[in-house]
């Protein structure tokens, strides 16, 4: 046994013997130690679970207001994100502590073995912890991607949100993030624009800018009237959506009214430069060009239609709470 100079009661850790490397089996560092770190971690895990459950108790607290709020714009994606950003501290924690434990597990039980099976035990461990660092990693960028995007469509909704609201002075009623609760799965019309020129049913598209195909600005979406252009390809998922959303609006006023009232389908890009070749049923535009396209119209609605048709959104809308 090779001592230590300082301390000859303990083993120098590791010790080599020709090409081969072991653990010294008298260690300073019994399997006890390993219980206490392995504990602590578990504990750790227990406070955090705690404080997560006490923050999501609080919420059930009355509060002093209990009359509804209306929604406002982006108001799906902005309960997506508190419920992100309730579990963050969670997967954060998680993925930080669990290969650490697997790592002090690995090593007590290394501790409890001698000879060449604690370099086999060493070798196993290492490729274990490095599995479980690289699929925690994996789950770490996946959720952080996930509440990325989320965020995009929220603030992109936003940015709709503010110029749409500014037709209230104009006499429109606007509403936003509208369900469609009756469906499944129930899906959300982002904003809805009434007034005397009829029913403006707007879808916003946040995309992010990705390298163009040669010939493509990297800024500008082109509707072609069939299908959406983007830099990178074609697609024509947004305009798909656009429309199905606005049939059915089309179909509920039906019934509040008695009569059919056409909705004219938007489909919106913020921060892009949109340019319409085309016309056809679903309108493609940058958010700044709304306000022409729901002026423009001629009168389709009396007063009393518009008043009922924003009586019925408005207790659909009304549901967020204090």
């Amino acid at each position: 046994m090779v001592k230590n100079p300082r301390h000859p009661s303990l083993a120098s850790t590791p010790v080599f013997s020709g090409s081969t490397f072991r653990l010294t089996p008298k260690t300073n560092m019994n399997p006890l130690n390993y219980a206490y770190l392995v504990a602590y971690i578990l504990i750790y895990f227990g406070v955090v679970g705690g404080i997560w459950v006490w923050r999501v108790q609080r919420r059930n607290e009355r509060t002093p207001v209990v009359d509804k709020l209306l929604r406002t714009a982006g108001e799906s994606n902005r309960r997506k994100l508190s419920a992100f950003d309730d579990l963050l501290l969670l997967h954060l924690t998680g993925t930080a502590l669990i290969p650490l434990l697997l790592m002090v597990v690995g090593l007590w039980i290394i501790s409890g073995v001698s000879g060449p099976y604690q370099t086999l035990g060493l070798i196993i461990l290492l490729v274990l912890l490095a599995v479980g660092l690289y699929f925690a990693a994996q789950w770490l960028i996946k959720i952080l991607d996930q509440r990325y995007e989320y965020r995009i469509g929220y603030f992109g909704e936003r940015e709709v949100g503010e110029i749409v609201d500014a037709l209230r002075l104009k006499g429109f009623q606007v509403f936003h993030n509208v369900p469609a609760s009756e469906v499944q799965p129930i899906f959300h019309l982002d904003h809805v624009v009434v007034g005397a020129t009829g029913v403006f049913a707007i879808q916003t598209k946040s995309r992010t800018r990705g390298t163009p195909r040669p010939g493509f600005a990297e800024h500008k979406i082109i509707f072609d009237g069939q299908k959406l252009v983007y830099p990178w390809g074609d697609d024509f998922q947004g305009l798909e959506l656009a429309r199905d959303r606005a049939v059915w609006l089309e179909s509920w006023l039906a019934q509040i009214l008695g009569r059919q009232v056409p909705v004219q389908p938007i489909l919106v890009f913020p921060g892009w430069w949109v340019e319409e070749h085309a016309i056809n049923t679903v309108r493609v535009l940058n958010p700044k060009q709304i306000p022409a396209v729901v002026n423009r119209n001629t009168p389709m609605l009396t007063e009393e239609q518009v008043e009922t048709v924003t009586r019925q959104l408005e207790a659909r809308c009304r549901d967020v709470d204090f």
